[in-house]
């Protein structure tokens, strides 16, 4: 196990009828608020009309911007930060999913910055400040909420790309279940693929580890095969909904990389689907997943998988680890494909070879990707393939 800090300062308020501390929590970083949101469900939802009520009362000046897409754009960011510079904004309020948190940290960091917030995304200009960020949560899947990485995209140079810094993480998150109770079936599975790649991007690891953290991991997996149908077949399941929001939030917030200094492997991978077809993220992740776990099963990597095999789907450990490892992935695919009712195969959402070769060389950024098993664009060209 290696040595590591842990830090999360963001002050959670989880259930229902939180949102009357709104005001008074965005009252202690300004008076002058943008609120940023997506594509305007807040508003048929209610939850709008609610917030705004919350920030009214407050007397809290509100700024607006609104119309953030899934797999946000800089075009975005460089427009809120606009806003921020112009009007002297004290702090951003997003009120969305993990696209709308993420642009607005972006938003945060790239209104102490004058060129174009996309050199923030490169690593060109550094994250030298962030104005204070306070969340409400509308989709259970990234974990934005309670972590200090954002992801954007940039449609112009088919590029998405994460990146993340302390000053980004929020300072308040209001976690209310009944506010994802509009979310489709098809959104829920997503989040529940996302939420689940999460965990296994850190739980399929080499390095020595601690007994306790594989442990909490195995349970948040069974956790979202339990409450993910039941969300998807119940959208007003309180229970299911509340579970997969508080399994979100755990799955990213560094609690269970536990000072593990693996890189992930499949998010690389389908950012760069994501940035040249824009497709949901949760949907690559799930196509890419067990792809991905195929392709790093052997003899050196068996006894994760096995242990994978009967701890998450209750495989027979008699059986021997090689064929409980290939159960283990079959029931994935079942969850994910079957159960969950998501496309299995890239050629189902029209995507082709085309740009395999430039996307896998980008996914490793001309070395390789140092996860579970070291990938090479060879390696991740493959990985693509077996996914048609």
């Amino acid at each position: 196990m290696n040595k590591f800090v842990y830090d999360i300062p963001t002050k959670v308020y989880f259930g229902e009828n939180h949102l009357k501390h709104l005001g008074t929590e965005v009252s202690r970083y300004g008076k002058k608020v943008l609120l940023t949101y997506g594509g305007g469900s807040i508003k048929k939802s209610g939850l709008y009309d609610n917030v705004m009520a919350e920030l009214e009362k407050s007397g809290l000046e509100v700024f607006e911007l609104s119309g953030i897409d899934p797999n946000p754009r800089v075009a975005s960011v460089n427009a809120g930060a606009e806003i921020c510079k112009r009007e002297n904004i004290e702090v951003l309020l997003a009120v969305g999913g993990g696209s709308v948190i993420d642009c607005t940290k972006f938003i945060g960091a790239a209104a102490f910055y004058e060129g174009d917030a996309w050199d923030i995304s490169t690593g060109k200009a550094p994250v030298t400040d962030c104005l204070p960020i306070i969340t409400v949560l509308t989709l259970s899947a990234t974990g934005s909420e309670m972590d200090a990485v954002g992801v954007i995209s940039n449609p112009e140079t088919k590029e998405k790309i994460g990146m993340g810094s302390p000053l980004m993480q929020p300072k308040v998150s209001f976690l209310d279940p009944t506010n994802t109770y509009t979310v489709s079936r098809f959104q829920t599975a997503c989040g529940a693929a996302d939420m689940f790649n999460h965990i296994m991007e850190i739980y399929f690891n080499r390095e020595a580890d601690l007994f306790m953290l594989d442990r909490v991991m195995e349970g948040l997996m069974k956790t979202i095969i339990k409450y993910g149908p039941i969300a998807m077949a119940e959208p007003n399941n309180y229970e299911a909904r509340a579970n997969l929001m508080w399994t979100a939030s755990w799955a990213i917030n560094g609690f269970l990389r536990g000072g593990k200094r693996q890189e992930w492997s499949c998010h690389p991978m389908e950012h760069e689907l994501s940035a040249y077809y824009d497709i949901t993220h949760g949907l690559g992740l799930a196509i890419l997943g067990p792809r991905w776990l195929t392709y790093t099963l052997d003899q050196s990597t068996v006894s994760k998988f096995y242990q994978f095999g009967i701890n998450v789907f209750e495989i027979d450990k008699s059986l021997e680890p090689m064929v409980v490892a290939k159960q283990g992935i079959e029931k994935l695919e079942d969850f994910l494909f079957n159960t969950l009712e998501l496309q299995s195969t890239l050629t189902e959402i029209g995507i082709d070879e085309t740009y395999f070769d430039i996307m896998a060389k980008k996914a490793c950024a001309d070395g390789f990707l140092q996860g579970f098993k070291p990938l090479i664009q060879q390696d991740i060209k493959a990985i693509y393939k077996m996914c048609l």
